[in-house]
Order: C-alpha cells, then structure tokens, then sequence
C-alpha cells in the first residue's frame, strides 16, 4: 500500500470515540507522527545544504536547480499571505484616468486633407485631436570659450567660470541621466555604458563608476535630512531587514519608512544596537543607567545579582562608549561578554529614549525578530507576517490539515474585522475585537504544533491589537517588505558593491528615488536639479 493511502487511512473521526484514554492515546501519537515528520524534513534539508558545501569546498558543484515538465509541475509551498490580506482592502477601485489629458504637447502639426481629392460639397468641420507621444535623445556637446584674463601687477590670471553643473568633461543631463539608469531603472553600469557610447558619447568604465558614486555629499546630506524629516512626518514607523552583499561579504540593508518616505542602511550587522543607531542615522550612541534602564535590564531578563550591583551606579549621567565600558570594567571586572552585552542595550534604549537632538521613534510596526523588540515605547507587529507562521505548518495527516485550515480561515476573518475597524474606530468595536481575539486565540484543537503557533501569537495580544488604539497603523509591515524587495531586484542585477563610496551611495540614491516615487516627484527632475545646484548645496 503507498504511503499516501496510509496517511489518507488515519483521517479517524475521533468524534465517535467513547474512551478518553483511547482518544487522548491517538491524538498523542498524531502529534509524535507530525512532530517526527517535521524534524526529518528538517534534517533533510540541513544534510543536502551540508553535502551541497561539501561539495563547494571540493571544487564541486552542489544540488543541481533542475525545473520539471510543466505537465509534471507541483505547486511550490507558497506561504504568501497576498490573497487573504487584500480581504480587507475595502478601497474602491482606481477609475482609469484618460492619458491624453496628462501628456505634455511639445509641438501641434497640422495634417491637411488633399484638396484634390475633395468633393464639391465636402465642408469644413473642425479638428480630430490625435496625439502621439515620441522621444528624441540626441547628444548636445557644447564647447565653452572661457574668457582669459592675465594681470601683470598682481601677477594672476582670471577665466570665465561654467555653468553649474558643468564640471568635468560631462554635462549635468549626462550625470543625472547615469544616476537614474542606476537607480531608478536599475540598469547596470556596462548597459549605461553601452548606451552612451552607442551616442557617441566618449566615456570610459572608470569614468561612469565615479559620475555614480564619487563626491556625492549634497546627496548625502539630502538623504540626512530627508531622513530626519520623514521620522517627524508620522506617528509610527515600519522597518524591516533584507540580505546585501558588500565587497564579497554578507550584510544587511535595513528599510526604514511609513507614507511619506523610505530610507536604507547598509551594515555589518543587525543586532538591537545596531538597529538603535540606524533610527539615530548612525549618530554615535550615548548610555545612562537610569530608573528606565534598570526596567529595560529586566526586561532582558539580565540575572537579578548583576542588577543589584549596578544599583550603586545609578544616575541620569549619560556615557559615550569608551567612558561607560571603562565603568563597566572598573566596577564588574569579572562581567561576562553576553551579559555586558545586554547592559549596553539597556543603557543605549535608555539614553535614546529620552533624546532631544533627533527624532525619537514613539511607535514601530515590523516582524517579530528580536533586534525591534524594547527600543520603543510601543511595538506594533505584523499580521501577515504572523500569519505566515501558520502557513508554514505541514500537517501530515488529514485530521490536522482540516484542523489548520479552519483556524486560518478564522485568523483572517478576524484580520478583515480589524480592517473594518480602522475605518469607523470606537470604544466598544475596540472592546469586542479584544474579547474576540481572546476568545480565537484561545483555541485548542488537539494538533500541537498549532496550539503551540497559536500561544505564541496570544502572548503577543498587546502588540497586535495596537491598532485599536492607534486606527491610523497598518495592519502589516508591507511598505517596508515592497522597499526590500525593490534592493533584490536592484541585488539581481548588480550584485554587490565594491567600495564603502559604492555602498553609501547606493542607499542614498535607492532612499532618495523610493522617496520621490512616494511623493509624486519625478526623480529624474530631482536629482538634474540638485547636480545643478551641487556647489550650493556643499557649501
């Protein structure tokens, strides 16, 4: 008999079984069944992506990628979440605007009709409007007379200044025209190359590469302030954290963004601290161990007798690194690195918390990775994302598989209530949902491995349902997942930076372009604007 019509064989209806102990006898060995099916699968996984570097580290090659027939092709396991989350999009339809009203007319031909071919009685009756949108790229090399003056008493010449913008042997539409190939349609710089030289611009590889990453600190300091501003833009803020590779290494790109604007980070890791200073745009951090910070200690769950010994170095004093790991050694010379470790998280969140100098992030709507958790005063967690979780769940048996397919389809029915809510907020809708959520996520339905999934997410009720005192949050951290995946697809194309220059200006440009894209900006307006006016913005 296949394994297949085994597993079907076990679909029981425990419904019709009398004894408790026989019942509770076959929902265990359920659980053990689908416990022991997971951690194979598991294992199997971790043995081919070991052989597979095994196989690297030999010279060979690991697990071919081989596609099937299309006649042959199983679903992939999709976890996406894509359809249920749009169940609650209750907006209406975009009503599809006419293009002609917004195309710009450059120039108005007439198209006259052959007179010859025209009766007797034919009359005029006026105008059919037709337009035809087209491009002309054509180069416009100029050739600048620099007026030359030379005083003999002082000794010193005098020359006519260019343009702004005009510096170098490249004109400002070059420049801009380079940055948005990159940037904005993701083009790499052998394809921008290709495509200058096949107009005869004279340009060599060397010369593109520092157009688009060298001497770019009006950029820089654009993105600073674009930064700093879009903190202050909104109540909350949603991050979220993506793979990038720098010169030939594995780092993180953080994504920090809400309606108005989106910013990237590129670093080394991506620990809490680490993400501390990226809502501080990598302003250096201060430490205090205060009242707060002594409550951030608990929260980390440092061990009480560490505690009572930095009891007597209480003050609202604030530290630079140096200054406060000196403190550390000087009073707990024998402190471990992990719990030291902590002791600086703590401080850190404590000193940030009460800033003045810089935007402070009340409010953060992300994933529920460790690294976001404390740093704010409130934490707001995804619902798609949780919601994966369930659908990671591979029952193996019939009875289970029912099992979790009836809680998902609860789980995002009370998802669209949420998405109901946010649009006529009150008092007692908020009560009801809370006492709903309770009452859905108490559930028991005898597959361990859901009742567990579903535990966790009742532990985390307050920071799921802060929405209902905040209408205006999102219920999912998509803007910040649709930022990461724009530095994929941007990682597909070129695959990593080469220089520290490279890098930063890689995020500066992908924050800036994400930024206008928001604000209804043309990009390619900006950035010729702002290398025109490169000198001002420096000084």
């Amino acid at each position: 008999m296949e394994k297949q019509e085994l597993i079907e064989q076990l679909n029981i209806n425990l419904k019709g079984i009398t004894d408790a102990k026989v019942k509770e006898t076959i929902l265990y060995l359920f659980n053990l069944i689908e416990e022991l099916s997971t951690t194979n699968r598991e294992l199997q996984q971790e043995i081919q992506q070991l052989g597979d570097e095994n196989n690297r580290l030999k010279g060979e090659q690991g697990k071919p990628k081989i596609k099937a027939n299309k006649k042959e092709m199983v679903e992939p396991e999709d976890i996406s979440s894509k359809k249920e989350r749009h169940k609650g999009d209750r907006r209406p339809k975009r009503q599809r605007a006419t293009k002609k009203d917004k195309i710009k007319i450059d120039r108005i031909e007439l198209c006259e009709v052959d007179k010859e071919l025209l009766p007797a009685d034919a009359e005029f009756k006026g105008y059919e409007r037709v337009v035809v949108q087209d491009l002309q790229i054509a180069t416009d090399n100029i050739e600048f007379k620099k007026e030359l003056y030379y005083s003999p008493a002082k000794r010193k010449s005098y020359r006519g200044k260019l343009p702004r913008g005009y510096e170098g042997d490249f004109g400002p539409k070059i420049k801009a025209l380079a940055l948005i190939m990159k940037n904005v349609s993701n083009t790499s710089e052998p394809k921008i190359l290709d495509f200058f030289t096949s107009f005869n611009i004279k340009i060599s590889s060397g010369t593109l590469s520092n157009i688009l990453i060298k001497k770019k600190e009006p950029f820089h300091q654009e993105k600073d302030e674009l930064f700093k501003a879009g903190l202050q833009s909104s109540s909350y803020q949603q991050m979220d954290e993506t793979k990038a590779r720098v010169e030939g290494k594995n780092y993180h790109t953080h994504i920090v963004c809400n309606p108005f604007y989106t910013a990237y980070f590129s670093t080394e890791h991506k620990d809490r601290l680490t993400t501390l200073k990226i809502l501080l745009n990598n302003c250096e951090l201060k430490y205090c161990l205060n009242q707060q910070a002594f409550t951030f200690l608990g929260q980390l769950k440092v061990a009480e007798k560490y505690i009572n010994e930095l009891n007597r170095l209480q003050s609202d004093q604030e530290f630079d690194l140096n200054e406060f790991d000196h403190l550390l050694v000087e009073n707990l010379p024998s402190l471990k690195k992990r719990v030291k470790g902590k002791i600086l998280e703590a401080a850190a969140i404590a000193s940030y918390r009460q800033r003045l100098d810089f935007p402070v992030v009340k409010t953060l709507l992300c994933d529920d990775a460790p690294q976001f958790k404390t740093l704010t005063e409130e934490l707001a967690l995804c619902w798609v994302h949780d919601g994966r979780h369930y659908k990671k769940l591979r029952p193996l048996l019939p009875f289970n598989a029912d099992k979790l397919d009836q809680f998902i389809e609860l789980y995002w029915y009370y998802y669209s209530k949420l998405y109901d809510y946010k649009s006529s907020p009150s008092p007692k809708s908020a009560d009801l949902l809370s006492s709903e959520f309770d009452q859905l996520f108490s559930s028991q339905t005898d597959y361990q491995q859901l009742d567990e999934r579903i535990l966790k997410t009742k532990l985390e009720k307050e920071n799921f349902l802060l929405v209902l005192k905040y209408p205006q949050l999102p219920l999912h951290n998509n803007a910040s997942e649709l930022a990461a995946r724009v530095l994929v697809r941007k990682r597909d194309v070129s695959l990593h930076t080469l220089s520290p220059e490279g890098t930063k200006a890689n995020v500066t440009f992908l924050s800036i372009v994400q930024t206008c894209k928001k604000l209804g900006v043309n990009a390619y307006d900006f950035i010729f604007d702002r290398i025109n006016l490169s000198h001002l913005l420096s000084q």
